[in-house]
């Protein structure tokens, strides 16, 4: 089995996606991002053969559908995130599976990505069996998943610099002095911006994501 990582922040209003205001208030950036997170772990509790865990970080009792989101995590293992920066929480994430669970892959995901599917998420626990690794590109240049047969080596992970515009391709070359071959899996937007939330919501109206970014009728 492989354990299917959910890195994830409680989408308390004033902390979460804030970068969608405006044009959206700060409770509605956080319901957008609540949406996120339950499409996107629904998809995780779909996904045959994983081992769904979440390292979350927040205060879940002042979160936007705070109780939805506990209510599905009661289907995953649940591990604090820790680290300075967000590089080293995703390296201690990875490092904390390799102690609890020694003989498990990882493939890590965030919560920005909701229009990921079982069927996608299948095919990235498939390429873990006969490569080193497997990494998502994200079009802004970053990446939205990233698995690692050894979670250790995501250790490499601590000094790549995030949310810039060559993050992917610093991730590849770190991991590459690791020794790790990475499998490329399909390219997906993720969500920093208003237009990035509409472009997806549009690809994909079906979840509660498109939902929450179709009721700020902008």
């Amino acid at each position: 089995m492989t354990c299917l990582l959910v890195v994830a922040k409680a989408p308390v209003p004033g902390l979460a996606k804030t970068r969608l205001t405006p044009p959206a208030t700060e409770e509605q950036a956080a319901d957008i991002a609540a949406a996120a997170l339950l499409d996107t772990l629904d998809a995780v509790l779909a996904t045959p053969g994983a081992h769904p865990v979440v390292a979350m970080t927040g205060d879940l009792r002042r979160a936007q559908r705070g109780a939805e989101v506990m209510d599905l995590l009661t289907g995953c293992t649940v591990f604090d995130q820790h680290g300075n920066g967000f590089a080293e929480r995703l390296a201690s994430a990875h490092a904390d599976l390799a102690d609890a669970f020694p003989d498990e892959a990882v493939f890590q995901i965030g919560m920005d990505t909701p229009q990921v599917s079982p069927e996608l998420l299948t095919e990235a626990l498939d390429a873990l069996r006969d490569s080193d690794g497997a990494l998502g590109r994200a079009f802004d240049g970053g990446w939205w998943g990233l698995g690692l047969r050894d979670p250790r080596q995501a250790k490499a992970l601590a000094t790549v610099p995030m949310s810039r515009a060559d993050t992917g391709d610093l991730t590849v070359a770190a991991l590459a002095d690791a020794g790790v071959r990475l499998r490329e899996l399909p390219m997906l937007y993720d969500v920093d911006t208003m237009g990035d939330a509409l472009r997806v919501a549009a690809r994909h109206p079906g979840g509660r994501f498109a939902r929450a970014v179709a009721a700020l009728a902008v």
